[in-house]
């Protein structure tokens, strides 16, 4: 499967904020605090941005959050119009339904790409049954337990002891203990708190 193999730090300074895609490591080791500047040439002179160009960074700076080639991002887009309801907050609540969005925010990863690449690797099972597709949506009820074989590995128990400190969203809930999270229910947009002008999103793809 097709994914970003460039630098992601990159992808911060183009969007000119920091987007937290190596977890902790964007606290302490910012490339964006040293470099501010976007990669590439530098112009003489800064050039204003359109609006076309607005809404370009704001619908990137959504896709790189979420680590969502633009392939995919056009289909949840186009599921998110079917839907009835606001455009934008239905497309923010199919990306926080994936399931390596949902491995994220249990606190058992330190990004969503460390969260993807464990769901790829078979490391959980989705209630009961083992799955490696992270893109899948979850549900109400859905139970997220980490496979048999995995919660003996040297990265489950490091994980496990730091779970207590974790905070987790409303709309789920997790077992400390046993490392088991469960979805109580769909989230909502107050829930996910984002920090996106989403409408810039959902205009860019009205053109």
């Amino acid at each position: 499967m097709a994914r970003y193999t460039e630098a992601v730090c990159r992808l911060c300074r183009r969007s000119g904020e920091k987007l937290m895609l190596k977890g902790s490591r964007c606290i302490t080791k910012c490339t964006l605090d040293k470099r501010p500047k976007a990669p590439g040439p530098q112009l003489g002179r800064r050039r204003r941005i359109s609006d076309r160009g607005e809404q370009l960074r704001e619908k990137q700076k959504v896709r790189y959050s979420y680590g969502v080639l633009e392939r995919q991002f056009r289909k949840i887009f186009a599921e998110a119009e079917r839907k009835s309801g606001i455009t934008g907050e239905n497309l923010l609540v199919l990306l926080e339904r994936r399931l390596d969005n949902v491995v994220y925010r249990l606190g058992f990863a330190d990004s969503r790409a460390q969260a993807r690449q464990l769901v790829q690797h078979g490391h959980f099972d989705l209630n009961g049954k083992k799955t490696d597709i992270p893109s899948c949506f979850v549900k109400e009820g859905d139970v997220i337990s980490w496979h048999g074989s995995s919660v003996k590995s040297e990265y489950f128990k490091t994980m496990s002891a730091s779970l207590a400190s974790k905070t987790i969203p409303g709309w789920l809930n997790l077992d400390k203990e046993k490392a088991v999270g469960k979805v109580l229910s769909l989230p909502t947009p107050d829930d996910i708190e984002a920090k996106y002008n989403i409408a810039s999103v959902v205009e860019y793809y009205s053109r």
